[in-house]
């Protein structure tokens, strides 16, 4: 047995990331692993600089997540004003929005790029150790869910949680146990937001949680650094839940 933490994510908008290049930034259907330990962080208040402390919890907990409701996809066509940063000696930087436009307006550009959000989602996230000695224990975690030291987003500022986390602690033995046992305050009230009877599980690590497995495939959302804002690959698996008159069982392949 151990312990498993979850916690539910919704709001009206959320944006999951992905790998972005040029002007197109995807977001993922549902939170990644990278997102996951951000919000973390932020609740625990730790500050991007400190690199040691986002690595000891990028290493000591596995992360998966239930998909309730995957939402829809809007794609936001978005504008943006900047300065002419130079180039070599007459590189130029700048330490607010308000310094950024504050120079002549024939020297600023317009910086035009898609972006993707999804729109209703609600997932039910877990989290759990994968070390003997992890550096929160799963109280603290949650207590800080409860009582954030950071404003808590969904992936952008622009997405704040449209309900309480509520974070509980779960003994089991694996993921699937932890999911088919929790229960929320509000599950008469959120239940309209799913619309389907197949439910997406996502997780990482070589335990498969009690699943049957039905694909595996590579993500790059693992954090290798905040400062610099680096992240390297990882095994993430899926699985399917059937929800059935409100009780939700692993489907067997």
């Amino acid at each position: 047995m151990r312990e498993y933490l979850l916690f539910r994510l919704h709001g009206p908008m959320a944006s999951w990331g992905d790998i972005a290049v040029g002007e197109y930034r995807p977001s993922y259907g549902h939170p990644s692993r990278s997102a996951v330990l951000g919000l973390i962080a932020a609740a625990l208040g730790l500050c991007r600089e400190e690199e040691e402390a986002h690595r000891s919890l990028a290493s000591s907990y596995g992360i998966g997540v239930r998909v309730d409701a995957p939402g829809h996809l809007l794609r936001d066509y978005h504008t943006a004003q900047v300065p002419s940063s130079g180039t070599g000696k007459n590189r130029r930087f700048f330490l607010s929005r308000r310094e950024e436009l504050a120079g002549p307006k024939e020297e600023l550009n317009t910086i035009l790029s898609s972006r993707d959000y999804r729109c209703g989602g609600l997932y039910t996230t877990a989290l759990w150790p994968i070390v003997l000695s992890p550096p929160y224990a799963m109280e603290t975690l949650a207590e800080r869910l409860r009582q954030p030291e950071f404003t808590l987003h969904l992936g952008r500022k622009s997405c704040p949680p449209a309900l309480p986390m509520q974070p509980t602690i779960v003994m089991a033995e694996t993921l699937r146990d932890a999911l088919m046992r929790v229960s929320f305050r509000d599950e008469e009230d959120v239940g309209s937001l799913s619309t389907s009877a197949e439910i997406p599980v996502f997780w990482d690590g070589e335990e498969m949680q009690g699943f049957e497995k039905v694909q595996t495939v590579s993500r790059c959302d693992q954090p290798e650094s905040r400062g610099r804002w680096q992240f390297s690959s990882r095994r993430e698996h899926m699985a399917v839940m059937i929800s059935t008159a409100g009780r939700e069982e692993a489907e067997c392949t």
